[in-house]
């Protein structure tokens, strides 16, 4: 039998990575099997947009898009629109501000050929940081034992994909989790999604959308031991800025589950998963409320959270 030749489509949403992109571009230029770069321009507010033009000049392979007149509609919308114009049998993603490692598709070529039921496979991320602050702000967020700079995001050991579910979601002990980078997926198995990111997110489009993944598909682990792709880290991401006790943390980790909880009711899960996602969500709402003071910092959390709830619907509206 003839080995599968991968043809991938590699999506790229670009919002404000104007120093980082040639850098993520040129990386996924050394891979054969990589049909097409699709770069999804987000309007960004620096020379972004003129990067992806030079670029989409410079390689055939390179294909840029936007939203029409040239919205910031998103990394959710963006991820999305790239989907819709991907023409390869498998789709990879990359930050801008990220890049592949050469060994990013070796597992991939040889558990396609001879897993025939897999639908995705997945691996490890590695870290580089761009300054001192920005690592320092990456270690206030992230727990680990290893040295920053050998911090792998992966699945820390090989979990059955019929259990993949349970582990991402937290209904199981957790095992790790694994970054939308290193994420390669046959593009008709997308089908059996109802809805692929939610637009409606701010944040953690990315792991509602893996998370609902790993129900659906056969995913199975690849080099979950050596990074295959790097995560960069600089002054100005939004990892960076991340305050896990603030309010704004956890309204959106509270809409995070809220959409989960409403998937798993739309698709009729079994009931402990339903209730599990009702649960959590209801624990980060607590959160946003909790700890208060007095009557009067209560009263103030509260108006608070309606008011960004308000808004959060007229800007998805």
């Amino acid at each position: 039998m003839n080995d599968i030749q991968l043809k991938i489509s590699t999506i790229i949403p670009v919002y404000n990575a104007q120093q980082f992109l040639k850098k993520a571009v040129e990386s996924v230029l050394q891979f054969d099997e990589v049909t097409e770069i699709i770069l999804i321009e987000d309007g960004s507010k620096d020379n972004s947009y003129d990067v992806c033009r030079e670029l989409e000049l410079t390689n055939s392979k390179v294909k840029l898009f936007r939203h029409p007149n040239g919205l910031n509609k998103g990394a959710g919308a963006s991820r999305n629109l790239g989907i819709l114009k991907a023409t390869g049998e498998y789709i990879s993603f990359l930050d801008a501000d990220d890049y592949y490692l050469p060994n990013r598709f070796d597992f991939e070529r040889n558990i396609f050929n001879q897993n025939k039921n897999a639908d995705a496979v997945y691996g490890a991320l590695g870290v580089i940081f761009y300054s001192d602050a920005a690592k320092n702000k990456f270690k206030k967020v992230f727990s680990y034992n290893q040295s920053p700079d050998n911090f792998l995001t992966t699945i820390s050991s090989d979990v059955k994909p019929e259990e993949l579910f349970e582990n991402l979601s937290g209904i199981k002990k957790s095992s790790g989790y694994f970054h939308l980078d290193c994420l390669t997926i046959k593009s008709f198995a997308l089908k059996k999604l109802d809805y692929w990111f939610n637009e409606k997110l701010n944040l953690h489009q990315d792991t509602e959308f893996i998370i609902r993944l790993s129900y659906h598909l056969n995913i199975v682990s690849g080099n979950i031991k050596n990074q295959i792709a790097k995560r960069g880290v600089h002054d100005f991401n939004r990892i960076t800025q991340v305050n896990v006790h603030s309010l704004h943390y956890n309204l959106n980790k509270y809409k995070l589950f809220s959409s989960l909880y409403d998937w798993s009711k739309n698709n009729k899960l079994d009931h402990k998963y339903q209730e599990h996602f009702k649960s959590v969500k209801k624990n980060y709402l607590f959160n946003v409320l909790w700890p208060v003071n007095n009557k009067a910092s209560f009263k103030k959390r509260v108006s608070n959270l309606f008011k960004k709830i308000l808004q959060h619907k007229i800007n998805t509206k």
